[in-house]
């Protein structure tokens, strides 16, 4: 029997659900049969190193053997779907550093001027902040080393690495007339996924930026705090934002779902094999206390975020908000292969509890309102031959879906609060001041499950 330790992705960019399982090759041809397909295959993989040799041999410049292979793979893959692809050593590392949400480090988020790492918030307790490091400081050495030159991949590369090993940062402050040396040793740090704040007094307003091993612990602590600061009695309810969110760990996105759900199913998950199809339920127990629930997505709400959409809206639990989701709705499998690297291979498609597909066609608000895109974005856009809107429909090679297949919306959420009509609009409803027959969602009218 062979063995395959993999990871069950479903995020737009990547996200996953660790799992173990043995499967068993399935022989469905006649005996004759296989072996003509194997006598084919064989055949082909001859003419592929064939192949293989007459570049190694004749190309104009010698050739690098893995960057070859490497490619090949990635060909492989890609021609299949847009998801399917190969993760060197590298990619691998970055992808697990993202799906548990934390990592070695520092603490701090940077971007780049002029060359030099600036540094925009130290996040609080870990070692950058402990250390005094500010707001607006531009590293200009790591360890001695020169940032200039670097790209800011390279340089956070750099600055990440094993807990309790020793960094030296050289910093350039404004009013210092020296450069500050300080050395730093590196810690656990978190990437926080959930943010909450108070809305209009009254309303408990939770942003979800992508799904991680630390969502679902965010999430309760934020209902939890929220109704603190508000007072069960005064809170009128939630307003959870997946807007360009674009997935990730597929037991978070049940986690997240299953928060505001005491009964019935949440997702489905189908393979190639009727024996494939897995269905996840949800416990006893809404944390939330039956509060009303407003889930504003885009067109870059995608993959796990379609799924605590569409689990939500199909319940009744919440009332989806915004314009038409990205439509992702396939499930990726990481499968380790030799040299610490890994393939991304599609391997399930996802339903929602009343068995609806995602694929390519997203998630439809109850009520829909899309946010205007600033004119300035949209020229820019148009010079670069990008479009406004967009989706899984829209991806060259993607799963097909039937003859129904939509484009998506845009994925533009304003960086100031007062000109976000989504939200304000969702404050609205739950404030009274304007009346829609979706909301709130009424759960005696969920779709059977």
């Amino acid at each position: 029997m062979m063995r395959r330790t993999s990871v069950f992705l479903i995020g737009a960019a990547a996200g996953a659900l660790v799992a173990v399982g043995a499967t068993q090759p399935r022989l469905l041809l006649q005996p004759t049969q296989a072996m003509a397909a194997a006598s084919d295959t064989y055949r082909q993989l001859n003419l592929f190193g064939d192949v293989f040799e007459r570049v190694r041999a004749d190309y104009v410049d010698k050739p690098d053997d893995g960057k070859l292979i490497e490619a090949a793979i990635n060909g492989m893959l890609s021609s299949l779907d847009p998801h399917s692809t190969y993760m060197d050593a590298k990619d691998f590392r970055d992808m697990q550093v993202q799906t548990r949400g934390q990592f070695g480090g520092l603490g701090i988020e940077v971007t780049m001027e002029d060359g030099l790492v600036k540094v925009v918030a130290p996040i609080d307790d870990t070692p950058a902040a402990k250390a005094g490091v500010q707001a607006g400081d531009l590293i200009s050495k790591l360890d001695g080393e020169d940032v200039k030159g670097l790209t800011l991949s390279q340089a956070v590369e750099k600055m990440r690495g094993a807990v309790s090993t020793p960094i030296k940062l050289t910093i350039i402050r404004k009013g210092q007339d020296k450069p500050i040396e300080v050395t730093l040793v590196r810690d656990i740090i978190n990437i926080k996924s959930v943010r909450s704040r108070v809305e209009n007094g009254d309303i408990g307003y939770i942003r979800i930026t992508s799904f991680s091993e630390q969502t679902g612990d965010g999430l309760k602590k934020a209902i939890e705090d929220l109704t603190k600061q508000i007072g069960e009695d005064k809170l009128k309810g939630f307003i959870v934002d997946l807007r360009n969110n674009p997935g990730g760990l597929l037991d978070q996105a049940i986690d997240v779902s299953d928060t505001f759900l005491d009964h019935g199913e949440i997702v489905s998950t189908r393979g190639r094999e009727a024996d494939e199809t897995e269905r996840r339920n949800a416990r006893p127990g809404d944390l939330s206390d039956g509060k009303p629930v407003i889930v504003l997505v885009n067109g870059g709400s995608a993959s796990a975020s379609e799924i605590v959409a569409g689990a939500l809206q199909d319940h009744k639990r919440a009332t989806i908000l915004g314009s038409l989701t990205f439509g992702k709705g396939s499930v990726q499998t990481v499968i380790p292969v030799s040299g610490n690297a890994a393939i991304k291979l599609t391997t399930a498609r996802y339903y929602t509890p009343s068995g609806r597909s995602i694929q390519a066609k997203g998630i439809q608000p109850d009520i829909e309102l899309v946010q205007d895109v600033p004119a300035d974005m949209k020229e820019k856009a148009e010079a670069a031959g990008v479009e406004i809107t967009h989706g899984e429909a829209s991806l060259k090679g993607h799963l097909k879906n039937g003859e129904d297949e939509k484009t998506g919306s845009p994925a533009y959420v304003p960086p100031d609060p007062k000109d976000d009509t989504q939200l304000k609009l969702a404050v609205d409803l739950m404030e009274g001041v304007q009346k829609n027959a979706a909301y709130p969602a009424d759960p005696k009218a969920a779709v059977p499950n």
